[in-house]
């Protein structure tokens, strides 16, 4: 686990995974949560940061214990057995690639409020491609960059922050205090409960991506000390900004009037005539989204070198160089594909945004009920470190909670699409590890069989071989022998 040169540190790691989690799904796809729950949303922020501080408790436990590149998928794998990690290593694989065309279909929005001529297949196609060669700079030059991408969408969201809490005081010149604002004129459940649960899946999507500190574990200097840090650092930094920056934003804008063709910061400043703000956080917004394509790029080409190293992957894909070439290539492929298939549907955003968000909902309940297996079979990680607070009832807590978010998809409309992929997704995994295994058994079978009708044919052969030299050896002695009679008859 120690390395031998300098490898990632906690703030490398926590800028990436914050690169990661604050993307499209918090700056545009917040939209559709805010909309479905009305100022409620505030609960739902905080229920999803209680539950992904359970689940990065767990997570940082397994991590701990063994940094490997195949993080989750290994551990699955080790609890439940080889099928499990085939299946939740290419569900996430997919849910990914899926999340980030969505990603890349929300920049091409955000980018034709400038070029409004250019198509977002076009747009969406150039993204990808970029942030797929930019990933092949390695992981010390990828850092860098993306901790610089990361400072400035967090710097974006502090001076959303300061302008909403300045205008809210009415401390702008030429503008009243808008106080409470939109918050008095509509309930705080407009949806109820439904509400809530139907919103909690764009909630808990805008918090993913924190499981790229595991992807990169093997590549951070000492995993042991690095890893717990970076975690905790990364969920105090999101609960604070998601929950202060949706706190001030809920008095600028009525919540009916957002949907995920906006941003709900450029919508709230744009109404309270502050446009030159609404582009500036355009910008930051598409700056903000491409940092979350390159980390979550990162972590797909780790994912999939992991899975060919181990045969769950096509043999072609296994990479022995520190960046993962073919990973990252073939993931980048995947995500035109992804594109391609989201612009056949209406609303192609919300329909990777849900499909992805299934497929990591789905990961983080395999990491809950891993934890919960190997706790119980292996108890504490080396040298005592069990994190988990209110175990075990809060593993079982955080797992049930998951299952209920993702059956509660279809709560929002455009979500059941999500939900429907997402089970097509597991099925066809699972099959497909199936298939794959019958058919490795069936070639060893085989193999097994045809080594054993040779030695069968070789035995046979030394058998007969062995015979017929018996017979001419015999032949030869009697042919001797009645040569000597003949001559004994001639001397007589």
């Amino acid at each position: 686990m120690e390395k031998t040169k300098k490898g990632l540190s906690p703030l490398h790691l926590t800028m990436m995974a914050l690169g990661t989690v604050i993307g499209g799904s918090f700056f545009l796809g917040s939209s559709v949560a805010i909309e479905a729950a009305g100022p409620s949303i505030i609960i739902s922020y905080i229920l999803g940061g209680a539950l992904v501080y359970i689940i990065l408790f767990a997570f940082s436990e397994l991590t701990v214990a063994n940094p490997d590149s195949g993080s989750f998928r290994t551990f699955a794998a080790q609890a439940f057995g080889p099928a499990a990690g085939f299946t939740v290593g290419w569900v996430y694989w997919t849910g990914m690639v899926l999340a980030m065309s969505s990603e890349a279909t929300a920049v091409s929005i955000l980018i034709r409020e400038w070029v409004p001529n250019v198509s977002i297949s076009i747009l969406g196609s150039s993204i990808i491609i970029g942030v797929t060669l930019l990933n092949l700079l390695g992981a010390d030059k990828l850092s860098k960059l993306e901790s610089g991408l990361a400072a400035v969408k967090i710097f974006a969201i502090a001076a959303f922050i300061l302008l909403a809490v300045l205008l809210i005081a009415g401390l702008i010149p030429g503008t009243t205090s808008i106080g409470a604002g939109e918050i008095t004129r509509e309930p705080l459940m407009p949806g109820g409960i439904r509400g809530i649960a139907g919103s909690m899946l764009i909630v808990i999507f805008s918090y993913a991506g924190f499981e790229i500190i595991g992807l990169a574990a093997s590549e951070a200097d000492n995993p042991r000390k690095t890893v717990p840090k970076a975690i905790s650092y990364t969920v105090i930094s999101l609960v604070v900004f998601y929950i202060v920056s949706v706190a001030v934003l809920l008095p600028l804008v009525p919540t009916a009037a957002l949907n995920e063709n906006v941003s709900p910061m450029v919508a709230a400043l744009n109404r309270w005539g502050m446009g030159w703000a609404g582009t500036a956080i355009n910008f930051v917004l598409i700056t903000a989204i491409l940092s979350t394509m390159l980390a979550a790029m990162f972590g797909l080409g780790r994912m999939m070198r992991s899975l060919a190293k181990e045969g769950h992957a096509p043999g072609w894909l296994k990479d022995g160089r520190e960046v993962p070439y073919r990973g990252i290539l073939f993931s980048g492929f995947a995500m035109l594909a992804g594109l391609g298939i989201g612009m056949l549907l209406p609303r192609v955003y919300l329909f990777l945004v849900s499909s992805g968000g299934f497929a990591l909902l789905f990961t983080y309940a395999v990491i809950m009920a891993t934890h919960i297996r190997l706790r119980k079979r292996q108890g504490c990680p080396p040298d005592g470190k069990c994190q988990m607070p209110g175990y075990p009832a809060t593993s079982w807590i955080a797992l049930i909670s998951l299952i209920v978010i993702i059956f509660s998809m279809p709560l929002i409309p455009g979500q059941a699409s999500g939900l429907i992929a997402g089970i097509i997704m597991i099925v066809s995994y699972v099959l497909i590890y199936i298939s794959v295994k019958i058919v490795f058994v069936r070639r060893r079978n085989g193999l097994f069989i045809e080594a054993h009708e040779g030695e069968k044919l070789k035995t046979r052969l030394s058998a007969e071989f062995s015979k017929e030299l018996t017979e001419d050896i015999k032949r030869k002695k009697q042919n001797e022998h009645d040569g000597e009679d003949e001559n004994k008859g001639d001397r007589e």
